[in-house]
């Protein structure tokens, strides 16, 4: 299966003044999730006890922090994020910020 890294298919699951997320959920063990974020908005901060995920930033600059961490982020940039790791996303001053993010799809399964 085929899909575009600007347009990952899928469905919006949120959406409000700070970003627009979309979660393609196609493949059995792993979801594929775009997030849009606006220009000096940030995303919600969580982790993950128990599981990894992959952030690849498309456009636009910000910062990302992981635990105690703030790494400035720009095109091209690739966070591996570490099991149970705190992590949130802040878009830069002056523009969105669009990154596509992979992460085991079994936390989304109702039980």
């Amino acid at each position: 299966m085929k899909v575009n890294i600007n347009d990952i298919g899928g469905k919006i699951v949120k959406q409000d003044e700070r970003y627009i997320v979309k979660d393609n959920t196609d493949l059995n063990n792993l979801i594929v999730s775009s997030t849009r974020l606006q220009s000096r908005k940030s995303t919600s901060g969580h982790s993950h006890a128990g599981q990894e995920e992959v952030y690849y930033f498309i456009e636009g600059t910000g910062k990302m922090e992981l635990g105690d961490e703030m790494i400035k982020v720009e095109p091209g940039d690739v966070i591996l994020i570490e099991d149970g790791v705190y992590h949130r996303v802040h878009a830069g001053m002056h523009e969105e910020l669009y990154f596509v993010c992979v992460f085991d799809g079994s936390r989304h399964v109702e039980k």
